[in-house]
């Protein structure tokens, strides 16, 4: 007889447990699924190509966020961390993949720029390895792929990094374009995420609540000449944390 639950973290992980193996994305354990993902670097993938995200380079040319320490979680190839750090940042980018962080720490090179990448569950990394506070946490896709029940952990991880008058932005799937609608118990009732949430406006405003809304909307559609990174199926925002 197993008597196992007495904190919130053994919560979290008999929720994560709930789900088929092969729907994980989020813990260390769906690594070898995102190496499979990133390991042909010619793909067609939309967000392999080395161009940030236009509205970070926006964010930067309104004078909405200033140059700090950063932390890019889910930094994939690395695309979104090079352009903080050319942009004066102190860079701290973190993904599950093997397979991401290389090539992203080719990129780096190419650039010779300096970032310090870790590879790991953010939310599982020790406060000496996402030491913070940070200025920004970007995140451009990880956040549409946590189950509901890790939306707990994504909150406690900026409670703890995120600066005070520092800024959250993020990209996700935006509800009627891309990801699933269903309601958060159907996940647990199918142990499937389906590529992951889709959400409205008024979501991430309702799961932000604790910080200051400064720009949601749309992103913009970048054609495929453009030196940036768009697509009109994600929401953008930027949120502050004041005090």
């Amino acid at each position: 007889m197993d008597r196992n639950i007495r904190t919130i973290d053994d919560v979290l992980k008999l929720l994560d447990g709930l789900f088929a193996p092969e729907a994980d994305r989020w813990t260390s354990g769906g690594a070898a699924w995102w190496d499979g993902f990133y390991a042909d670097r010619s793909r067609p993938v939309p967000f392999f190509v080395a161009k940030p995200d236009e509205n970070l380079v926006g964010y930067l040319a309104e004078n909405l966020i200033a140059p700090g320490r950063a932390l890019d979680l889910g930094c994939g190839p690395g695309r979104n961390a090079l352009h903080l750090a050319a942009a004066g940042f102190q860079v701290d980018a973190v993904d599950l993949s093997p397979a991401a962080i290389a090539w992203a720490e080719d990129r780096t090179r190419e650039a010779g720029a300096a970032i310090r990448f870790h590879c790991g569950d953010a939310f599982a990394l020790t406060p000496d390895e996402l030491d913070g506070p940070y200025d920004l946490i970007y995140d451009s896709g990880c956040f549409h792929h946590l189950p509901p029940h890790r939306r707990i952990s994504y909150l406690a991880l900026l409670d703890r990094v995120l600066a005070p008058g520092g800024h959250l932005a993020l990209t996700c799937f935006a509800a009627g374009e891309m990801g699933s609608e269903l309601p958060d118990q159907a996940f647990y009732q199918q142990s499937a995420l389906h590529g992951g949430l889709a959400y409205t406006p008024e979501s991430l405003r309702w799961v932000f609540f604790d910080l200051t809304e400064v720009e949601l909307r749309r992103m913009r559609d970048e054609p495929p000449e453009s030196a940036l990174f768009g697509e009109p199926f994600l929401w953008t925002a930027l949120f502050r944390r004041d005090g």
